[in-house]
């Protein structure tokens, strides 16, 4: 595990475990439906969210500048440190001796980390900054 001012780092554990349990009858928003005809299988979220074991980080969000791609305080991202840097993808990006996660803007060969929070400047990237994307954000976990 490891800490920064805006981002808590983990790394995903390999698991035997079956997962849990998932009934997968889809659950009704609307009126409630009978509960006769479920089927009962297990699910491993490991295996739905994690592509690739060996590049894929978890992290947990401080803060509230990504708060209108949905990302917020306490969230719990996942991190594929394999995937390509791509133009309006959620990264988290190494930026001046600190993590930060932002939406990517690429335009001409110019870099932005853009903030999905109105509070919160856009930063440019010059080359005067430290700067290294180091993943991409695949899924956001959220309690209720």
């Amino acid at each position: 595990m490891h800490t920064t001012d805006s981002l808590t780092f983990f790394t995903p554990e390999s698991s035997d475990s079956l997962g849990a349990l998932f009934f997968d009858t889809g659950i009704s928003c609307g009126i409630p439906s009978p509960a006769e005809d479920f089927s009962q299988q297990r699910l491993s979220l490991d295996k739905e969210l994690v592509k690739n074991s060996e590049t894929t980080f978890f992290a947990r969000v401080s803060g509230q500048s990504m708060i209108g791609a949905g990302l917020e305080d306490n969230d719990l991202l996942v991190i594929d440190r394999g995937l390509e840097p791509q133009n309006n993808r959620i990264a988290v990006c190494f930026l001046d001796g600190e993590f930060t996660v932002k939406r990517l803007r690429v335009d001409n060969g110019e870099v932005w980390l853009k903030p999905e929070n109105p509070n919160y400047p856009i930063i440019k990237i010059t080359q005067d900054n430290k700067f290294l994307i180091w993943g991409i954000v695949t899924n956001v976990i959220k309690k209720v």
